[in-house]
């Protein structure tokens, strides 16, 4: 008899938690659980559509699912299918990979309309994510407020403003690739608090803002006399000094250089939504759409001696998916410790019927054919009954 590892949830963090498990362990018995029949997690439904060479990662992924004492059990529900209390009690370790998937607030007046959305739920809807099949209406949306000085912001405002012949080449769902291609979108603003010093943005995707085909970007005037914060350690201060380097270049353009325009706004706080409007602490700015780039929370899970978080269950919505795996194989070698002197658990095995590593391959090649009619890397499958179909099928 051996161990038995359950990891819930079944992105990044936990693929490489098992990864870790197994590289300690071969003979460890491991069952990835998720509430979606899918597996991958964020780089899935995270992501950004356009991105395919970040979501490359899940090959590494696709190949641990084949290994002969690893399971994926996929549409399992914790707190539907099963409790908390039955993971723990029928597994010898549980690692908890369920990320941050909840949009944090601004707490500010307003941010309950209908306009106004949370990054995460936005980039749900464009990747196909079954919980967010309907997107905002984009018929009339010509100015976008950004709320944010991080990748994820970047990513929005680049979505919005690429042009369909830039986004060929992504997974992007079709239906809302033909609603942004469709908007008159003219203006979109990338609004951050603090300073560009400040901005928390990577060196290449920020560049990536000055290639686009139908967008000029451009950036307020603070930025001429910005600096890279003295204090930081160097590989920070580099990052941030070249930053600026790009928002200088960027306060050189004009707008309307291109359809779409997109703004870098600095020193500038959101204090109210209101229909068509933010009030900024610098005034008034027009927004018709709202996105809110601010970070995530996460759902409560229980505190025992046999759990153990990783990912940003265990330490918030940071860093970036190769960072997981150090992280993740860090926690592998606590829960092997934890293991090692502890006889395994007997028990029946308590999954209920779910769709597992064959099902997803299913899925997969369905999508990944749709995808091949339309020259794209896949169209995906948005619908849960349609999902589990598929799933359960020949």
């Amino acid at each position: 008899m051996t161990h038995r590892v359950a990891i819930v949830g079944a992105g990044p963090s936990g693929f490489y938690a098992a990864d870790g498990l197994l590289r300690g362990r071969p003979d460890l018995r491991i069952d990835i659980i998720d509430r979606l029949p899918t597996p991958f997690g964020l780089v899935r439904a995270g992501v950004a559509p356009d991105h395919q060479g970040t979501k490359a990662v899940v090959r590494q992924f696709d190949r641990l699912l084949a290994q002969p004492d690893l399971r994926f059990a996929g549409n399992i529900e914790i707190g539907r299918d099963l409790t908390w209390d039955e993971v723990i009690q029928s597994y010898d370790a549980v690692v908890v990979a369920t990320g941050m998937v909840v949009d944090r607030k601004l707490g500010i007046p307003g941010e309950d309309l209908p306009h106004v959305w949370g990054s995460w739920r936005f980039v749900a809807w464009l990747n196909g994510h079954p919980d967010f099949r309907d997107g905002p209406d984009l018929s009339g949306v010509k100015s976008v407020a950004v709320i944010g000085n991080g990748n994820v912001a970047l990513d929005v405002a680049r979505l919005l403003a690429k042009s369909p012949d830039e986004m060929t080449k992504s997974d992007i769902v079709p239906e809302a690739g033909a609603a942004i291609a469709a908007a008159p979108i003219a203006d979109i603003h990338v609004i951050g608090r603090r300073g560009a010093g400040e901005a928390s943005f990577t060196t290449n995707e920020l560049a990536e803002m000055g290639r686009l085909a139908r967008a000029v970007s451009v950036a307020d005037a603070s930025v001429l006399t910005a600096e890279a914060p003295a204090a930081d350690p160097t590989p920070e201060r580099l990052r941030k000094a070249k930053n600026i380097e790009t928002l200088k270049r960027f306060a050189a353009q004009t707008p309307g250089e291109k359809p779409v325009t997109v703004h870098f706004r600095f020193h500038a706080t959101p204090t109210a939504i209101r229909p068509g409007e933010v009030e900024l602490s610098t005034g008034p700015l027009a927004a018709d759409l709202v996105v809110t780039c601010i970070g995530y929370t996460g759902e409560p899970f229980p505190q025992a001696e046999s759990v153990f978080p990783v990912g940003w269950a265990r330490r918030g919505p940071s860093g970036t998916i190769p960072t997981n795996r150090a992280d993740s194989h860090a926690v592998a070698k606590q829960v092997i410790d934890f293991l090692e002197d502890r006889d395994p658990k007997s028990g029946p095995d308590i999954l209920p019927l779910c769709v597992d590593a064959e099902g997803w391959r299913r899925i997969d090649k369905a999508e990944v054919a749709a995808g091949a009619a339309q020259g794209r890397p896949r169209v995906k499958l948005v619908d849960w009954q349609a999902l589990l179909e598929v799933a359960q099928g020949d």
